[in-house]
This record gives structure tokens, sequence and C-alpha cells, in this order.
């Protein structure tokens, strides 16, 4: 029960932090507007008031210094692209950040509780997985939305086109009219176009973005019909027609492997619940498995096993789902 509470307390933390990164990020685009306006209204630097050093303000300050570090370490966009996907409001040196602190909070309160060395590498280990998987989870759920707001999105901008809009003035109802993350990445796409980038390569940015299957065929279509020509409107309605089609196809799939589902997760969890019950009715029975080595061991392999038997399962669900 200990160690449970520990990553409950370690899982707050992060959120926390995640949280505070967040305002910190729009805090920053705010004061970069606030030094524009006062640049142009002739303010000087030193007229401005000085930050008072909070404890806030210094976890801010670990936080960009150990991000700048990590920066100069590696210059990989890969992480940078995975903070676009989820929007995030921060850098990706930043979440790398923010994962080092959070495993090593992980790993102290664990080591605080088992009085162990090794647990608290495991629990820093712990820590930064369970911070990837929430990456993960943020991304697939936004993926998710996203692609049920496609069709909306198709049948407006076929509607928009033939009432006499361009594509780009589409884009620009679209943006205003429909909800995140559908019209915030439309969105972008206009501020790319309005800045001199064109809009094949706008488009291709959206995709990186969103990483859709199902948009890729919409990027496709309208790059094809700039090159030669075509009623626009009737080839995404029609494109629109397959999305739907094959978001039916894949909740139908969802729901006839549900009971696969949820016979993996069970399978999971019984040897966690049976340990728990067996350690509650008769202590003493699970002692050679806690207290030795070889006890260890086999938890440790048994672990394992679990999350192996999880990725199977889940490979073979999304195989089932997305072959649609």
């Amino acid at each position: 029960m200990k160690p449970l509470l520990a990553v409950l307390v370690a899982a707050l933390c992060f959120g926390l932090l995640v949280g505070l990164l967040s305002i910190r990020s729009r805090a920053k685009k705010e004061h970069a507007m606030t030094e524009r306006l006062n640049y142009f209204a002739g303010v000087r630097q030193e007229e401005r008031p000085q930050r008072k050093l909070t404890p806030k303000a210094l976890l801010y300050s670990c936080i960009e210094a150990l991000a700048k570090g990590l920066g100069r370490l590696q210059q990989g966009r890969r992480i940078e692209l995975l903070m676009q996907q989820a929007d995030w409001p921060i850098r990706g040196t930043e979440f790398e950040a923010i994962l080092l602190l959070w495993g090593g909070l992980v790993g102290l309160i664990t080591f605080l509780v088992t009085l162990k060395g090794a647990m608290f590498i495991a629990g820093a280990l712990a820590g930064i997985l369970m911070g990837l998987g929430l990456l993960g989870l943020r991304i697939r759920r936004r993926r998710k939305k996203f692609t049920n707001q496609l069709g909306d999105m198709l049948t407006m901008v076929a509607n928009a086109l033939r009432a006499g809009f361009s594509f780009m003035q589409a884009f620009e109802l679209i943006s205003r009219e429909m909800d995140a993350p559908m019209g915030r990445e439309v969105q972008l796409v206009v501020n790319e176009v309005n800045l001199g980038n064109t809009l094949e390569s706008a488009l291709d940015n959206m995709q990186r973005r969103v990483a859709s299957p199902d948009f890729e065929l919409v990027v496709t279509a309208v790059l094809i019909q700039r090159q030669v020509g075509g009623d626009l409107a009737s080839i995404l309605d029609t494109i629109s027609e397959t999305i739907a089609e094959r978001v039916r196809m894949r909740r139908e799939v969802m729901t006839l492997t549900a009971q696969g589902r949820a016979s993996g997760w069970v399978l999971v969890i019984i040897p966690f619940a049976l340990s728990g019950v067996i350690y509650v009715i008769s202590p003493g029975y699970l002692d050679p498995l806690l207290t030795t080595e070889i006890g260890h061991v086999f938890i440790a392999g048994a672990v394992l096993l679990e999350l192996i038997g999880i990725v199977v399962i889940r490979r073979i669900v999304d195989t089932a789902v997305y072959s649609f």
C-alpha cells in the first residue's frame, strides 16, 4: 500500500508540474507581446518591474536550466514533434526535464518507503515510463478526436467551395467555427500560408502533426487537384463518405473486440489482485517471494511477462481496428 501511495503522490506532482509549465508557456507569450508593445511605445527595459523570486519561479528556472542543458546534448527534433502532436505548450527539452525530475521524485519516494537502493532506480524508470505513457495517451486521444471531426470538416469545405469560397477562405471559416483540435490545426495552416509558406508545405506540416492516415487522403486529393484541376468539392464529398465508413467499421470492430480487450485486462489484473488477497488472508505466505533475491527475480519476470502480454494484446486489437 505504501509504494502505491508513493506513486500516486508522484503522479499528482507530475500533473502539477505540467500545469505549471502550461501556465509558464502562456506567460512567456504574454511577456513577449508586452516586450514588443513596450518597444514600440518607447518604454525602456529598466522601467519594467523586476519579477519576484518565488518558489514557483525557482522551479521554472530549474526546469529551464535543465532543458537548456539537454538541448545542448542532443539535437533531435522527434520529441518536439511529439509535443506538437499532443498539443502541449512546452518545448521538447522542457518535457524531458520534467521526466527526469519526476523520475527522480518517484525514485526518491520509493527509496524512502522501501529503504532499498535498487528501488530508487526501479521507481525512477517507472516514473519516466508513466510520463511517456501519459504522452502517448494524450496523442492517441487527440488523434481520435481529430478523426471524428474530419468528416464534418470536409463537408463544410465542400459546401463552402460550392458557395463560391476559395479553399483558403473555407479553411478560415473552419478555423473559426470548429473546436480543437481541428480548428486549431486549420488555424495553424492559415497562419503559415499568411506568413508566406505554400499551401502544400502547410498541409504536409499539418499531416505530420496529426499523423492521421485519413487526413493523408485529403492532403493527397488537394495536392492532385491543384496540379491537374477538377471538382474539388465532389472529391471531398467522396473522401468524406469513405472516412465516415471507415470510422463506422472501426467502431464496429472495437465492439467485436471488446470481449478480447476486457479479457486481456482481467488477465493482467488477476495476479495482482490474487496476491493482495493472499497477503491479507495469510501475510506470511508470500514472504519467500518478497524477502528473497530469487523471489525478487520471479516478481520482475512476472511483471515483464505481464507487460509483454499487454503489448501483444494491444497490437492484435490495433491491427484489427486500423486495418479498416
